[in-house]
């Protein structure tokens, strides 16, 4: 195996930092799945790291990375949208395959970095952008292609997941367990992207996308998150047999998407009521298959290198044929409008909870007005 594949990562954080060490690590086992030997020859940066073993490999110019006929494979693992989607247009522009972690980037822009990683016959791979190091997107794209989805729920968000586990288990408030969060380094200090729902929807646009085939815009998302969940709710919820966490759901049916990201009530002998601490879990019903579960580390530096890796082994290996994963732009609004869509909903009242009727939107709202119920919670069926 003396072929040599020359490889570059944007961004030395928590998740680049983790794929240069599997690089460097496992390469023999990189090596062998690949069919050649991956060799990292820069790594971009706007910090100084004086202290690396290699500060060789460093620069500070996309440019160089670019410009180099060598490097067929980049890792773009810096996060957020700038110039994360500059750097990646012109990577992909210039001839190159580019996999990431950035399911911001992804959720934002994946239909056009898409579109052309097609005109150019390379690779745009994103396995770490939903689920850290859990396998979904491929399997979605690949395994489950005999079926037609129907479904998808999924606890996506390690971080609200560990905080309203704390607030059941240990009778936490929301506050007290978000701290906690923050000070285990789960909860970011601006931690709005995670409760507030921001990065669950991000996560189930891109899994809509993939399963319907066609782009679900993130924007169009109904989202909400968990701040608004106390430990009443926590009560009325065990005392009615089940759990609340945070779901990004969505449903799919003749054409169109019915997506919401929300707190919702699941009984306890749903698989996803077992989901708990920072892991996910992502339920995935097709009308072949039925149902189907991944489960596993939603976050961390190695497992969501791991994914990154993996795909980095992928474009070498469809190098001259480009792997088919991904989805086409719209024609015309896929997301349906989430108020015509019916759910029942735990509604807690005085201390007691009750479980309705299938609802919609309005109709809830007046329910609970009549009932002068003071929270209601969807239901996951």
């Amino acid at each position: 195996m003396g072929k040599r594949i020359n490889v570059a990562l944007i961004g030395l954080g928590t998740v680049g930092s983790g794929v240069y060490e599997i690089i460097r690590d496992n390469a023999c086992r990189v090596a062998e799945n690949a069919g050649e030997k991956m060799e990292t020859k820069y790594i971009l940066d706007i910090r100084d790291f004086d202290d690396h073993p290699e500060k060789h490999l460093f620069t500070k110019d996309v440019n160089d990375i670019i410009n180099d006929s060598e490097i067929s494979v980049v890792a773009e693992v810096m996060g957020g949208l700038h110039p994360a989607y500059e750097f990646t247009k012109s990577l992909l522009m210039s001839g190159k395959s580019v996999v990431t972690s950035n399911k911001e980037l992804v959720a934002t822009y994946g239909t056009e970095l898409l579109a052309i990683a097609e005109e150019k016959n390379v690779n745009y791979l994103f396995e770490a952008s939903v689920g850290g190091g859990i396998p979904v997107i491929r399997p979605l794209s690949r395994c489950l292609a005999a079926n037609n989805i129907t479904r998808i729920a999924g606890i996506l968000n390690g971080t609200t997941n560990y905080i309203l586990y704390q607030m059941f288990t240990n009778n936490k408030s929301f506050e007290t367990a978000l701290s906690d969060a923050q000070a285990m380094g789960y909860a970011e200090r601006n931690p709005a992207a995670d409760i507030e729902g921001h990065d669950a929807c991000r996560k189930i646009a891109i899994l809509s996308s993939l399963a319907s085939g066609v782009e679900v815009d993130c924007e169009k998302i109904p989202t909400e998150g968990i701040v608004n969940i106390t430990l009443d709710d926590v009560k009325c919820a065990e005392e009615a047999g089940g759990v609340i966490k945070l779901i990004g759901y969505a449903e799919f049916n003749d054409g169109k998407v019915y997506s919401h990201v929300a707190p919702m009530f699941i009984r306890n002998d749903n698989m996803l009521s077992g989901i708990n601490d920072v892991y996910n879990g992502i339920l995935v019903t097709g009308d072949a298959v039925g149902d189907v579960m991944f489960y596993g580390a939603g976050a961390g530096k190695l497992p969501t290198a791991s994914a990154v890796v993996a795909d980095m082994v992928d474009s070498v290996i469809h190098a001259s044929r480009r792997k088919l994963i991904g989805w086409k732009a719209a024609e015309g609004d896929t997301v349906a409008p989430f108020e015509t869509k019916k759910f029942r909903y735990l509604m807690r009242c005085d201390g007691n909870g009750t479980i309705t009727e299938p609802l919609t939107v309005s109709e809830c709202e007046e329910m609970k007005s009549k009932l002068n119920a003071q929270s209601a919670i969807r239901v996951l069926d």
